[in-house]
């Protein structure tokens, strides 16, 4: 009697949507490098088309293209976010996340358009065709250091709130100093005019609508903008300590909710809990 080989491999099999996964949600194999590529030009390429058709001149003589390249691209991010909505096990962890609205608020508004076609709700459909702006947001997915952006971001949320909280005080002190100073005959004629000038002057944005004039003012104005300096450099070093901190991340996206940023060599998804590994 012959004997029936019952030897199985090791290795895991891949279905379809493992490896449609893979080259949507993932940057670390030649097939999703090249996905990511071509879909970052197609967002530039789509909000140029957006921005060229706010232009009077474009809109008039080259109208009907911009309006195919328009619906094109659309056709184009419809048609990948529903591969994303296929290609992971929870669809709806995905449609609800913040790039899953993103990546919604792409495609939709061209689609709205067809639903108010009436003149006077031309105003409503310019608001709406302003939303194909969001498409630009999508960049931020395919930016390795984005995540890490974020967690630092997060981790550095309580420092920055107080040093936020700092600021304030200040604007405020110095606001009400100069309001004392300089009186309405200079241009502050109240507490909330003065906290306006000491932002303005903190920020050194410097619009020049008022200034002080009287010597005691134009030496609190300086020492103002003194520390404005100062005080720039501070969120700067906050976030950055925490970027260091945290480390470095892997590209690998969890198969079924799609999240992004887990440590090299995780087993688990740190949002849903579930294995990384399609198979598991």
């Amino acid at each position: 009697m012959p004997r029936i080989n019952t030897y199985k491999s090791d290795k895991p099999s891949t279905s379809w949507r493992s490896r449609l996964h893979e080259i949507i949600f993932e940057a670390d194999t030649p097939a999703g490098r090249w996905f990511d590529i071509l879909l970052i030009l197609a967002i530039a390429l789509s909000v140029t088309v957006v921005m060229l058709e706010s232009i009077a001149v474009f809109r008039e003589t080259h109208g009907v293209t911009l309006n195919r390249l328009e619906w094109f691209f659309t056709i184009v991010f419809t048609i990948e976010y529903v591969l994303r909505l296929v290609c992971v096990r929870k669809p709806w962890r995905y449609a609800s996340s913040p790039f899953g609205i993103v990546d919604l608020l792409a495609v939709i508004p061209t689609y709205l358009d067809i639903l108010f076609p009436g003149t006077r709700f031309l105003f409503v459909i310019r608001v709406l065709r302003l939303l194909r702006i969001f498409r630009v947001l999508k960049l931020v997915q395919y930016v390795g250091e984005a995540e890490q952006l974020v967690r630092a971001l997060r981790a550095s949320k309580r420092k920055i709130l107080i040093f936020l909280s700092t600021v304030v005080m200040i604007a405020l002190i110095a606001g009400s100093m100069m309001y004392v100073i300089e009186g309405e005959a200079h241009g502050f004629t109240s507490i909330p005019r003065g906290i306006y000038w000491a932002i303005v002057t903190m920020t050194t944005v410097g619009y020049g609508d008022i200034s002080p004039v009287t010597a005691p003012g134009q030496v609190l104005a300086a020492m103002l903008m003194i520390m404005g300096y100062a005080i720039i450099a501070v969120p700067t070093g906050i976030v950055s300590a925490e970027m260091i901190y945290s480390g470095k991340i892997s590209t690998q996206a969890c198969p079924h909710c799609s999240s992004e940023g887990h440590q090299p060599g995780a087993r688990f998804c740190k949002d849903c809990g579930e294995s990384l590994i399609w198979n598991a």
